[in-house]
């Protein structure tokens, strides 16, 4: 039986981008994003690439789903997976669950099962996550 693995770090994000998709001004109103992060802690990885579609229901008000590509190592294994993430965010912040895409996992990653997630408040330089998985191998 496999056990699972509890790790955690701090990830910061640069280069978001934002396209509208159809009317700039209504609600709501869809868009999409692209935006790298950097991982560190358990899972190490230097530049991610996300990319989201987010849904306006309101100023600064909404959701958005979308899969972020991990390259880099957790907790020493070296690999890489992919993550489906969904969240919602208000003036404050963002509270966003994540689960790794089933059969994504490469290198030492093959065979990797998990889940975790962030709060973000606005404001923060970095923000920490948590990440609970398992290794089929």
């Amino acid at each position: 039986m496999r056990t699972p693995v509890e790790t955690g770090g701090r990830f910061t994000f640069a280069n978001w981008e934002e396209s509208p998709v159809g009317a700039v001004d209504a609600v709501p109103r869809l868009a999409h994003a692209r935006v790298n992060n950097a991982f560190t802690g358990g899972i190490a990885a230097a530049d991610t690439a996300c990319a989201y579609t987010i849904a306006y229901v309101g100023e600064n008000v909404g959701s958005y789903s979308g899969m972020e590509l991990v390259s880099g190592s957790l907790d020493g294994r070296k690999g890489s997976f992919v993550l489906e993430e969904r969240g919602s965010f208000d003036a404050g912040g963002t509270v966003c669950r994540f689960e790794v895409v089933p059969g994504s996992g490469t290198g030492d990653l093959t065979g990797l099962t998990g889940s975790g997630g962030f709060t973000y408040r606005h404001g923060d330089t970095s923000v920490a996550y948590t990440f609970t998985y398992e290794m089929a191998n």
